[in-house]
């Protein structure tokens, strides 16, 4: 599955470095994953990251921000959530253009009032005054970055970044292995201020090996999300060679797992496939992926399970029903195999309908 959530009544530092290292990552008292992502209608591939703390040292960037931010004040400690820390959250939304939790409460308890987390913070004073606050996550073995905040005020001092590196100093000071900053997002440059961090001991999570891998390995052209794209489009090309017409759409609904009444249903969660349009309307499709985690073509049987409530926003996305896959019908490496198979299934049909 691409996108998963779980809402675990405890969790054990070590049980919390095994969900780290395979591209999980904190929501509320929840931990999720997903490999796919939307903003404003573009789809892209999430790229997990993390620094191997043994092979991380300052650069340049690095001094020169401390150096910068020598004047203020620092304190690391285990996690309190103050009224001061809230305005200090609501002022610093004021100042983002990306969509950010109703408040800091909201971000780290979800709502409820105990955390399964062993969590720290970062605070930083100018004088008496609170100017950015910073969470993360302690395992036994590693720890994940959550949140990082400050006065708009001092934007120049770059306090978001001073914020991760007091982080990650932190944590290697008590000689942990692997301090986790979440993902990065190819084509989407709100996150590539990840990829400035302790780049030479940076990794990025491979999806189709499960391996981290160097971030200086890491391709742009073969993000998950950029094969399923090249593959569906060979494939379409295939099968308009042979007079059968279909269309590749995207899919709005490819992270419903992660909605907690949904949690548990398996659904479709490919955010491409393709499909004869004579099909699409139905409450049973039938419609081919290409999945990178097998590189296998699948025709997949899929039943509507939910009626959406939500506008189509474009010819090319699908969001009619929410969908579920009922049965892997037929699988293949080979796009020819496929095509062979479609051929006949319509020969088929249209022999029955004669």
């Amino acid at each position: 599955m691409f996108a998963r959530a779980e809402s675990p009544e405890t969790l054990h530092p070590e049980e919390l470095d095994s969900f780290l290292s395979m591209g999980w990552f904190r929501m509320g008292q929840t931990i999720f994953t997903t490999n796919f992502l939307h903003f404003k209608g573009q789809f892209y591939s999430a790229i997990w990251l993390r620094i191997v703390l043994g092979d991380y040292g300052a650069d340049e960037r690095q001094r020169k921000i401390i150096k910068r931010n020598a004047c203020f004040r620092t304190e690391i400690g285990p996690a309190s959530i103050t009224l001061e820390k809230e305005d200090l959250f609501a002022r610093y939304k004021q100042g983002i253009s990306f969509e950010a939790s109703a408040s800091l409460s909201q971000l780290l308890f979800g709502g409820t009032t105990l955390s399964i987390y062993n969590t720290y913070e970062v605070t930083v004073y100018d004088g008496s005054k609170l100017i950015a606050a910073g969470y993360f996550d302690i395992g036994e073995t590693s720890a994940a970055g959550i949140t990082s905040f400050y006065d708009p005020a001092y934007k120049k001092h770059s306090l978001g970044k001073y914020l991760i590196y007091l982080k990650i100093e932190y944590c290697k000071r008590h000689n942990l292995q692997y301090f986790y900053p979440g993902y990065f997002v190819p084509g989407y440059r709100l996150f590539d201020y990840k990829l400035d961090i302790g780049r030479p001991a940076l990794q990025y999570l491979q999806f189709a090996s499960h391996q981290w891998l160097p971030v200086g390995r890491f391709d742009q052209d073969t993000t998950p999300l950029q094969q399923m794209v090249e593959r569906l489009a060979a494939l379409q090309s295939a099968l308009l060679q042979s007079n059968l017409h279909s269309i590749i759409l995207r899919y709005e609904f490819f992270d419903a797992n992660l909605i907690p009444e949904l949690r548990g249903a398996d659904l479709f969660d490919f955010p491409l496939f393709l499909c004869f349009a004579k099909d699409i309307n139905d409450s049973v499709n039938h419609l081919i992926v290409y999945d990178v985690s097998d590189g296998r073509y699948h025709l997949l049987k899929c039943t509507a399970v939910l009626k959406a409530n939500v506008a189509e926003k474009s010819n090319d996305i699908y969001s009619a029903f929410v969908l579920k896959s009922e049965h892997d019908l037929f699988s293949t490496e080979k796009l020819n195999e496929l095509v062979k198979l479609l051929r006949a299934e319509m020969k088929q049909q249209e022999s029955t309908l004669m």
